[in-house]
């Protein structure tokens, strides 16, 4: 829920609908809350980054159960972790590749600048676009420097269509131009990851049908190194967003230089400062927390309350004691082994 309504606000200020300008130059509702909360890009936003919430905690959880798998293969549950892990790494990964495709076509159509930044097009291309796979993006000079291409793969990817023209930023007012080279290298950082997840996946479908998922180190190796991979992708991801909407708070409308905040520098600065602090203490320390229970070797058996298959229910660990009739004598029991 909380997830829904955080990207129902920023999908408003990527693609605002439903407002009304009011006489001191304020944003007011229209006629239309639904409009308001079921902006545009919503539906894709929301899509994209639930998906990309659950890649994250698989890769985690895939990570520690390699790391433990290392130590010993036999461990039953980090088995069951990397299985889980792997299985979601080759299910989703390509779905994600396919729901952020189609965030992308929606960005293009409604905030054509982000997505120039995004694939570093300073000029138009009316004949089909390359994709720049890596380069130094320069603004001074509106080009990329050191560009390595694939002639003509944008418009395959963002028209469908190898031919299709593309317009670059040089069509838009420089002012209204977002910072090239961030976005440029969130958005491969994210892309490039995402498809490592994929490849990940998929040499686990190639070692789970030999019969090795388990007993393949370089595998487990490079699941421990893709761990924190979501975590970086998903901030990669939101670099993207947030940069390439620049100069705009609420794109199009609202400058972000428009957006500043009426109170006095010392109070701004307490108030981040404050922020930070508490971030951090919290942050630090739930990571302390995590990485010890990381640390620790999933148990084989936890301790609980069970039943024995001929016996009365017990905690695991602990021998009933003799039993005795009302009023009678006590009854001696011989005593099980466990599993009995």
């Amino acid at each position: 829920v909380s997830a829904f309504w955080i990207l129902s606000v920023n999908s408003w200020m990527q693609t605002p609908a439903g407002y009304e300008i009011g006489a001191n130059g304020q944003f007011l509702p229209g006629d239309s809350w639904w409009a308001i909360v079921f902006t545009a890009s919503l539906p894709y936003r929301l899509v994209h980054t639930v998906i990309a919430a659950y890649l994250t905690t698989a890769f985690v959880v895939g990570g520690v159960g390699a790391w433990h798998l290392l130590k010993d293969r036999t461990n039953q549950h980090a088995r069951k972790m990397f299985s889980m892990a792997m299985w979601m790494a080759a299910l989703v990964a390509p779905v994600q590749i396919f729901a952020g495709d189609l965030h992308g076509l929606n960005t293009m159509e409604h905030q054509p600048a982000k997505v120039m930044a995004m694939e570093g097009h300073y000029q138009s291309h009316p004949d089909g676009a390359p994709f720049i796979v890596a380069g130094i993006p320069n603004s001074k000079e509106q080009r990329v420097d050191y560009a390595i291409e694939i002639p003509k793969a944008s418009s395959l990817i963002l028209k469908h269509d190898l031919n299709a023209p593309l317009a670059g930023l040089d069509t838009i007012p420089p002012e209204d131009h977002p910072p090239v080279g961030p976005v440029f290298w969130a958005f491969r950082v994210m892309v490039g990851l995402g498809f490592a997840m994929l490849g990940l996946g998929l040499w686990s479908l190639v070692a789970r049908w030999r019969k090795k998922l388990y007993d393949w180190p370089l595998l487990h190796r490079a699941a421990i190194v893709m761990g924190p991979s979501g975590f970086v992708a998903v901030i990669a991801g939101w670099m993207v967003t947030e940069i390439g909407r620049q100069p705009f708070t609420v794109y199009g409308l609202l400058r972000t230089a428009q957006s500043a905040s009426p109170l006095d520098a010392p109070a701004v600065g307490a108030s981040l400062l404050a922020f930070v602090l508490v971030y951090f203490a919290v942050f630090g320390t739930g990571t302390w927390y995590i990485l010890r229970l990381m640390r620790g070797a999933p148990k084989v058996q936890e301790p609980g309350v069970r039943r024995t298959e001929k016996g009365p229910i017990r905690t695991a660990g602990i021998t009933p004691g003799p039993a005795r009739a009302v009023g009678g004598p006590i009854i001696e029991q011989p005593a099980k082994e466990d599993g009995e």
